[in-house]
């Protein structure tokens, strides 16, 4: 049985949640793995555990300026 590791930001709905979990299900059964086999498991990090760039992304996305 697969179990699909998901890490996002902290913060992220309900709704994007579970559209995660299932299309990372439908994408598993399209390649022939039957769906309740599937396991997803989404884990939110916050900004400050992640780093981007050597910068934690709280910090690196503020001083992030545009193109």
């Amino acid at each position: 049985m697969p179990i699909v590791d998901v890490k996002v930001w902290k913060g992220i709905s309900e709704d994007a949640v579970e559209k995660i979990i299932t299309g990372i299900t439908k994408v598993m059964v399209e390649l022939g793995i039957p769906e309740r086999a599937v396991e997803v498991v989404v884990h939110e990090i916050p900004k400050s555990h992640w780093g981007v760039g050597g910068t934690p992304a709280s910090r690196a996305l503020v001083d992030e300026k545009p193109p």
